[in-house]
């Protein structure tokens, strides 16, 4: 269980530098506020992933500036909402926006 675990967050840490780069994106401040919601991001996918009542890689986490957006799909209302707990609960998330649908 524990070497899964740390395989997935290889895994995202991976995904996350690969595809992000070093680039600045509209409405951050500078690269440190960048770095600090990949990294957020990266948390929240890991917890989502690890979370056995939710479809973790069903489910898109963008950051900016300390607010989580989740979107994708969630095979119920009670996954939805234990999706955007997770979030909610990670360390330096500020506010969730929660656009799941609930596609059974």
């Amino acid at each position: 269980m524990n070497q899964t675990r740390t395989i997935a967050l290889a895994i995202l840490t991976g995904l996350t530098l690969v595809t992000s780069g070093c680039a600045i994106t509209r409405g951050q401040t500078d690269t440190a506020t960048y770095i600090d919601d990949r990294a957020i991001s990266t948390a929240v996918k890991t917890k989502l992933i690890e979370d056995k009542t939710t479809g973790g890689l069903s489910i898109n986490v963008d950051t900016l500036n300390g607010e989580v957006a989740l979107s994708g799909f969630a095979k119920s209302q009670a996954e939805k909402d234990q999706a955007a707990r997770i979030a909610a609960n990670t360390k330096g998330v500020r506010a969730v926006r929660n656009n799941l649908v609930v596609r059974p």
